[in-house]
């Protein structure tokens, strides 16, 4: 494995849902590729892999409380050759409003940190926040 210098990424959304169905969105691959417009796929247990953006994404579930904490070793298919996986943890809590998630992802390669930064922001934390405002909006539709 190659040492190469890391940055950590820190940040902190909130989400119009209860905790249990962020978890679900973010774990469940049919949700996943719902709200992502992408292709998901894999596992919701420990000790699995999960991957996203076709493929893009590979993950490995390492500890998993549904409605409250995520933590994957993660990586890309740009990842340096020889780079140790970063560590991602994304905690949910309930605030008013919906769900105040917060996510650390440690060991991101520095050169990398930056377009992963926004690329959590754009693929995941805009496009859960309008997931679930689309889905309150039908529901209410409907009412």
């Amino acid at each position: 494995m190659v040492n190469l210098k890391t940055r950590t990424i820190r940040q902190e959304w909130t989400i119009p849902a209860k905790p249990k169905e962020v978890y679900d969105a973010f774990m469940d691959p049919v949700k996943h590729a719902v709200f992502t417009g992408d292709e998901a796929s894999g596992s919701s247990e420990v000790g699995k892999e999960f991957r996203a953006y076709g493929g893009y994404i590979s993950a490995k579930n390492l500890e998993l409380e549904p409605g409250k904490k995520i933590v994957q070793e993660w990586t890309t298919s740009e990842w340096p050759d020889g780079a140790h996986p970063s560590l991602l943890t994304i905690t949910l809590k309930r605030v008013e409003g919906g769900t105040k998630l917060t996510m650390v992802h440690s060991s991101v390669p520095a050169e990398q940190s930056d377009d992963y930064a926004s690329g959590w922001k754009e693929h995941y934390w805009v496009k859960l926040e309008n997931y679930f405002k689309a889905r309150k909006a039908s529901k209410e539709k409907r009412v």
